[in-house]
């Protein structure tokens, strides 16, 4: 039980997503994990940043830190082509809707990496392969805003939950405040570069810190 309790703890993380009728940040919240060591603290190199959306400027900025240097990841927003269904369900007060979408699998994953993937790129080497992953959404029409967390936004209503691959996002609380003008502080701490030169800066430094482990064992 006790390695059962630490495992959900490392697998399921808490995220605020604090929004606009134009603009968006998704955060993670502070949290201390149970289980450390060298597995855990590779992995924190993977873990999404803090990612701002504009979805009126089609603006995305998303901080990430890899070895101690810092990137600001700007970029346009990728448009999700979504097919809006009839089929429908509550969660908590909001009576939400099912969307269904076909998203390229870098499109959601270009700032994570395993050394799986590194393999992969040598057998695939020249072949262009585009592989799509199915992201189903649920949102609500009762809050008519086009945003939700992470990468998804675009539906005649807030995401509350969506789930691709492996992962589902859920909304557990809405706080609604229309009464103050909500400022949201953008990301700016880091080397500007886009999702594209930021999967090739840290390929290659995952490559050149392989070639240098495989010569030591060699030597």
């Amino acid at each position: 039980k006790q390695v059962a309790n630490r495992l959900k703890n490392r697998l399921e993380k808490t995220y605020e997503l604090t929004f606009s009728t134009t603009e968006s940040i998704f955060k993670e919240e502070d949290k201390i994990d149970a289980i450390s060591g060298a597995t855990d603290s590779w992995g924190a190199y993977f873990t999404r940043g803090d990612h701002y959306k504009n979805i009126s400027s089609n603006e995305l900025l998303q901080t990430q830190e890899f070895y101690g240097k810092r990137f600001l990841i700007k970029d346009n927003l990728y448009k999700i082509d979504w097919t809006i269904g009839t089929e429908s369900k509550m969660i908590g007060n909001y009576k939400c809707y099912k969307a269904k979408a076909f998203v390229p699998y870098l499109e959601l994953n270009w700032y994570n990496f395993s050394w799986g993937d590194l393999r992969n790129d040598d057998k695939k080497e020249g072949e262009v392969v585009e592989n799509l992953v199915v992201v189903e959404a649920w949102y609500t029409p009762q809050i008519p805003l086009a945003q939700g967390p992470a990468e998804f936004w675009g539906l005649p209503g807030l995401i509350l939950e969506v789930s691709a691959q492996n992962t589902t996002l859920l909304c557990t609380e809405i706080l609604l405040n229309n009464k103050e003008k909500l400022e949201i502080a953008l990301p700016d701490n880091g080397k500007e570069i886009t999702k594209v030169d930021y999967t090739k800066t840290i390929r290659e430094k995952m490559v050149e810190m392989r070639n240098n482990r495989m010569g030591r064992r060699r030597g």
